[in-house]
């Protein structure tokens, strides 16, 4: 890898900025002062300093975030604000992208990496990867509907979907329910229950497989994950 391009997604800025912390001889490469960014170094081999300080470079980030409603599930939008224009500039530098996606208007927890492996692994329904929503719904909702969830409803497109675990917390004219799905069809929340006739008035993510969404963590925050954590996404590979 350069060692410009290994420094800009390290957070040392712009290539032009690097350019500049390169000539004025505050980055050193194994004991020497290095004023080319064309010079190709391995990060996992080499010690690389910027004012006397070790460069850590990470190949791949991960992050937990909070989506606030009115924000879409994109890299980038002409009109709208991303998830990932709530990153911070330095963690914006490795091309994090949403893990799936979650509806503008929905809330909840979304995954950020830039590592596409994982985010297959995450995605492919073949993996039952667990993701549990917290509902309102426009009316009661009835031991008949967790059966038929149970069984997997078809949708306005003819598909049957897998079975979904549906918890009723409250059934009255404003119910409010768990429901927990292993795909991610189009709207599949809200197609769902509108197969039995009822419509999704409020919908958030609240976990996905091992994670929850912390009650601490604002809308519009995010948290870089755990070592742990991160060495539990890696079996997934």
């Amino acid at each position: 890898m350069r060692l410009d391009k290994l420094l800009a997604h390290s957070g040392y800025g712009s290539r032009k900025d690097v350019k500049q912390l390169l000539k004025s001889a505050r980055v050193v490469v194994n004991d020497t002062k290095v004023s080319s960014g064309k010079v190709h170094v391995d990060p996992e081999q080499d010690k690389i300093y910027v004012n006397d300080e070790r460069v850590e470079y990470e190949e791949f980030v991960y992050f937990l975030l909070h989506k606030p409603a009115g924000v879409i599930s994109a890299t980038e939008d002409m009109r709208d604000q991303t998830v990932v224009d709530l990153l911070t500039e330095a963690d914006q530098l490795r091309s994090p992208f949403p893990v799936g996606r979650l509806d503008k208007d929905t809330e909840g927890l979304l995954l950020l990496t830039n590592d596409g492996k994982l985010a297959h692994q995450l995605l492919t329904p073949k993996n039952d990867i667990g993701k549990t929503y917290y509902a309102k719904i426009n009316q009661p909702v009835t031991e008949a509907d967790r059966v038929a969830f149970k069984k997997g409803v078809v949708l306005d497109d003819g598909y049957q979907t897998k079975p979904a675990e549906l918890v009723i917390l409250k059934s009255d004219s404003i119910s409010e329910i768990e429901l927990t799905i292993t795909e991610g069809k189009f709207h599949q929340v809200k197609r769902m229950f509108e197969a039995v006739g009822k419509r999704v008035i409020y919908l958030k993510r609240i976990a996905m497989e091992e994670w929850t969404l912390e009650p601490t963590l604002a809308k519009g925050k995010y948290r870089r994950l755990t070592e742990a954590e991160i060495n539990y996404l890696q079996q997934l590979k």
